[in-house]
């Protein structure tokens, strides 16, 4: 078999054009899309503006591509001349805002999707500003939006970073249609449209494709509640987040209209497009992608997104887990779709003859790596369950859990010539995992699969937060915890869990905050992965942070909003990192936990004393001592519980070397 070796350094031939010259190169006058997007262009398949546009090509159609133009001067948008079809927009693999902001809205030091790293070449809420400049820059060319941020904004949303609500990105982005969740297939319905010469004004009934509407509610679909009513009832919108969520299915949703009364106009959601087949999603990864990043981007150290994902191998789509925080399931659906075994196995032999190829493949998976088919057959014919989920909150009886196939793909890429290792990063559901009673799984995956460390995502242990994020119960990942260790003991292997938290979600008071704490202690582990929840469109979380009503069964739900509050959760997560001694102290007396300040195995964090203070502290924490602004004492990690163990209490020894730890102690600190 003849391999195309796939590297660094390509010449610009092989890619798309990205300039007048390029274009000039094949001999093209005139583009048939131009294609903006908001990330730098990596021509591989692990980033959504490559897959449309090698799709087009492979259709026939002339693409050009416009990565990240300065959006401060028109010209730069009129550079590649005026496309015959459309303009395409995205605003990258993320959204720009998540992009640009953390979940305390300081701005990020790094864009990955940039060349170097560099921040600033793209502005916020790109896809808005792209697409007014493109009306500015090409009037009367049709404009069709796509992408992530697209797609999670296409209804009225709650912005987190304005902390309002917004209207439709659609409406305010002029755009002429908005093609939502993986578009392949609308993308060519909406190209052969236009290509055969219809307005896109006229193409008003494709699956996955919303569209501005002044006209009566089509019949067949759903009017949501107005965004006049959702701006003053959260009630409101909760029911209308609901009704998106239970539509977005492609057997057995409706379409949908939401109207804006005062603007009078609306934006009009077709149903969602069918799932991909196998054959169909094995054609478009067969697709002539380079792997790797323009050239032109060489000299800035190409593009750092590219990194985590040049050795890996998307295997499926789609995701039936369905938690509360994650918007997949308005995105891809919860229908899952896998590539085959044969075309898995071909791209990684293609993947081994590529110079920078050390024998390692760092992925096979997607949103979930252990999700390769359809959580049970029925979903092909009539959907995924309206008014159920299919693991939360326990695993449906007619879940096919069986990994024996995944398994067989595994074992075909460790037989490879030139792989040494195939690992398995994107993360398993444990809850599947524990469910599948036909393969040994756990046992193949901690053979041969396991870095050292796998990553898994309990998220909390607390069964209300839990409840509110639709994961499983803390029992469930204890189970899974319990038989990981006796897997690796069985096989002689010295391997641990990563578990992803997540601080400050809704539902999770302080008390929540220092139960997952505890938990951590006990555990004796150091999460480093810790992540702040962040109200992104497209999600229930979201809806329960923006009303305080959890939009599945109208209960109020606690939501922890102020920047102190959630800064004092992540701490406790972190409770031994010295930094966040004053967090840790303040957020265990506001939650009535003084028990846990002192020397005890059991304890969080030290005592803070004053130079005055003699008074005496025991294990169960401080005895007649408020919350005081002193200097901090002794190393803090000395005393706490380790892992695998419990520390004793020392108070006398911690006190004599107080000053002569606090130095190194500050010096710790300053480096974390």
């Amino acid at each position: 078999m003849k391999h195309t070796v796939v590297t660094k350094g390509q010449p610009a031939s092989r890619f798309l054009p990205v300039s007048r010259e390029e274009m000039e190169e094949r001999g093209w006058d005139e583009l048939d899309f131009l294609m903006v997007s908001g990330d730098a262009y990596v021509d591989h398949p692990s980033f959504g503006i490559a897959i449309i546009a090698r799709l087009l090509e492979e259709a026939g159609y002339r693409v050009g591509i416009m990565a990240q133009p300065d959006w401060k001067d028109t010209e730069s948008f009129r550079r590649l001349g005026r496309p015959r079809l459309a303009c395409l927009i995205s605003g990258g693999n993320l959204d720009s805002l998540v992009n640009h902001y953390t979940a305390a809205k300081k701005r990020r030091s790094q864009d990955a999707y940039s060349p170097g790293g560099q921040t600033g070449l793209r502005p916020d809420r790109a896809t808005i500003v792209y697409s007014n400049k493109v009306r500015e820059a090409l009037p009367g060319v049709p404009v069709i939006l796509g992408g992530i941020e697209a797609s999670l904004r296409r209804f009225a949303h709650y912005d987190y970073w304005s902390n309002k609500l917004r209207r439709s990105i659609l409406l305010d982005s002029q755009a002429d249609m908005l093609i939502f969740g993986m578009g392949e297939r609308a993308i060519l319905d909406v190209a052969k449209a236009l290509a055969a010469g219809k307005a896109i004004s006229k193409i008003t009934n494709v699956r996955g494709t919303m569209i501005p509407w002044q006209g009566e509610t089509p019949q067949g679909f759903t009017e949501l509640p107005a965004f006049e009513d959702i701006s003053i009832s959260k009630l409101r919108y909760t029911e209308s987040c609901m009704c998106q969520y239970q539509e977005q299915d492609p057997y057995r949703g409706k379409g949908m209209l939401e109207r804006y009364v005062q603007d009078r106009k609306g934006v009009l959601q077709n149903p969602p497009t069918y799932p991909l087949t196998q054959e169909e999603m094995d054609s478009v990864y067969a697709l002539p992608y380079t792997r790797t990043y323009h050239p032109m981007y060489e000299a800035a150290g190409g593009i750092p997104a590219l990194q985590e994902v040049e050795f890996s191998l998307v295997s499926a789509r789609g995701c039936y887990g369905s938690c509360s925080f994650c918007a997949i399931a308005f995105h891809q659906g919860r229908i899952v779709q896998s590539r085959s075994a044969e075309s898995i196995v071909h791209e990684a032999e293609k993947l081994t003859y590529n110079p920078h190829f050390k024998g390692y493949i760092h992925d096979v998976g997607g949103p979930t790596a252990n999700f390769r088919r359809a959580a049970c057959p029925a979903q092909w014919k009539r959907g995924a369950c309206a008014h159920r989920q299919c693991l939360f909150p326990e695993p449906c009886g007619e879940l096919d859990a069986d990994h024996s196939e995944y398994l067989d793909l595994l074992r075909q890429l460790r037989k490879l010539p030139r792989v040494k290792k195939v690992f398995i990063r994107s993360g398993i559901r444990y809850d599947v995992v524990l469910a599948d009673k036909q393969s040994d799984f756990l046992t193949e995956l901690c053979a041969y699969h396991v870095s050292g460390q796998l990553k898994v995502a309990p998220e909390h242990v607390s069964d209300a937060v839990l409840k509110r994020m639709g994961k499983p119960g803390r029992k469930v990942y204890e189970t899974f915890v319990n038989r990981y260790i006796q897997t690796n003991r069985r096989l002689s292997k010295k391997q641990y869990l990563v578990p992803y938290l997540m601080s400050s979600h809704p539902g999770s008071t302080l008390r929540e905050a220092v139960e997952l704490a505890e938990y951590v202690r006990d555990m004796g582990v150091n999460p480093e992965q810790v992540q702040d929840f962040i109200p992104t469109p497209g999600t229930l979380s979201t809806c329960m942070y923006y009303t305080g009503l959890d939009p599945r069964t109208s209960e109020k739900v606690y939501v922890p909003r102020t920047q102190k509050e959630k800064a004092m959760q992540r701490a406790l997560i972190q409770y031994r990192n010295p930094a966040n001694d004053d967090l840790v102290r303040e957020a265990l007396h506001l939650a009535h936990r003084e028990d846990l300040i002192g020397f005890g195995s059991k304890c969080l964090i030290k005592p803070k004393r004053t130079p005055s203070e003699t008074g005496k502290q025991t294990g169960k924490g401080q005895l007649g001592h408020p919350l005081t602004l002193g200097s901090q004492m002794g190393k803090t990690s000395a005393t706490r519980a380790k892992p695998g163990g419990s520390a004793k209490a020392k108070p006398r020894e911690a006190a004599k070397n107080a000053q002569t730890k606090k130095g190194s102690r500050l010096k710790k600190a300053r480096a974390t």
